[in-house]
């Protein structure tokens, strides 16, 4: 459903613009639009970058990260399924990509370090030790905690994102954030 801008003048509402839906920009696009492509870009970069950073942890492997989801994305627009949200299968290329990457990364050199600084290239009090805790959760556990509390995902979501049931979404952020309790010497809910 496409929304209108109106903009109230002395001799009443004029309509000025629409905000295509996710549907007409992915037909447009379909039929050739730059213009509906850059704007499904410029809609969702930002999301797929944090997404991408959130569970990396580093901004140039975002960067790549992002790009290659669009990339991937747009190539197969022809299998995008209309009824459903072009963010929500977006985010599922974003989280597969970060996956394959870090999984592949591990295998070859081993765990990689977090930069540990928040966008403004300052790094605030507590971060370091959070972060750390997070970043020494197991795989599966991290991605569900960076999700739902660095991206603020909700468990169904996550759990569509990742192709497996809810239960395991809430099982797996469960039993990370009591690991962040133990490691983190906290008691009580974090």
């Amino acid at each position: 459903m496409a929304c209108s801008v109106v903009a109230v003048a002395p001799d009443g509402p004029t309509v000025i613009g629409r905000r295509r839906s996710d549907a007409q920009l992915v037909r447009a696009a379909r039929a050739g639009s730059r213009d509906a492509g850059a704007a499904l870009f410029e809609r969702y970069w930002l999301d797929a970058w944090h997404a991408a950073y959130a569970i990396t942890g580093r901004r140039a492997l975002a960067d790549d990260i992002a790009q290659d989801a669009f990339e991937r994305a747009f190539a197969s627009l022809g299998r995008f399924d209309e009824r459903r949200s072009f963010g929500a299968w977006l985010h599922r290329i974003v989280v597969n990509r970060s996956l394959d990457l870090l999984r592949t990364e591990r295998r070859l050199v081993g765990v990689a370090e977090i930069e540990l600084v928040d966008e403004s290239g300052v790094e605030r009090e507590g971060d370091r030790e959070l972060l750390a805790a997070v970043a020494s959760l197991p795989l599966q556990r991290r991605v569900v905690v960076v999700l739902r509390f660095g991206v603020g995902l909700p468990p169904q979501q996550i759990a569509d994102l990742l192709d497996v049931p809810v239960g395991t979404v809430n099982s797996r952020i469960a039993r990370a954030l009591e690991q962040l309790r133990d490691e983190l010497g906290v008691e009580g809910a974090i």
